[in-house]
């Protein structure tokens, strides 16, 4: 296994251990108007698996997948509004966006060709980016989003 992947596995582990309790009021909070939920965190970091795997491998995206691949930029790095509602972000739809993820990304992050690790794609944030430089910003992606979820739990205003 790659470092991307060990750095991925735990990373992932420890986010989704953070979140795996939290109900939907909790999932939806948002610590200041226009800021991300964690449920948006986990669905946009979900989608951006999606999209970066679609990109590098000529993947298609399944229609169940279409959604959360919108969710990697749309109210993420631009001003368009998420594309999921508040009332759609349940702990379940969180709980399956991350298993696509895992499923479309894993085998990849863990054991990529050569092919991978030198295909040009575009990033979410706009440069492009080597396969080896998407799998570098997806070992850390679920920890930049982890911190930003421990935050807000611990917000004394967080519901309980």
């Amino acid at each position: 296994m790659t470092q991307f992947g060990k750095s991925w596995q735990l990373c992932r582990s420890r986010f989704l251990a953070e979140i795996k309790d939290l109900n939907q009021t909790q999932l939806n909070f948002q610590l200041y108007p226009g800021g991300l939920s964690i449920g948006q965190m986990a669905l946009h970091i979900a989608g951006v698996e999606i999209w970066f795997v679609s990109q590098i491998t000529g993947r298609e995206v399944s229609e169940s997948e279409a959604l959360l691949v919108k969710c990697a930029t749309e109210g993420v790095v631009n001003d368009n509004p998420f594309p999921v509602s508040d009332e759609e972000i349940t702990p379940e739809f969180v709980a399956q966006a991350a298993a696509i993820g895992e499923a479309v990304l894993g085998p990849h992050i863990e054991n990529p060709s050569p092919e991978f690790l030198a295909t040009e794609i575009k990033s979410a944030l706009g440069p492009m980016i080597s396969g080896e430089g998407a799998l570098a910003r997806m070992g850390f992606h679920y920890a930049y989003h982890h911190g930003q979820a421990y935050q807000m739990i611990q917000y004394p205003a967080f519901p309980k």
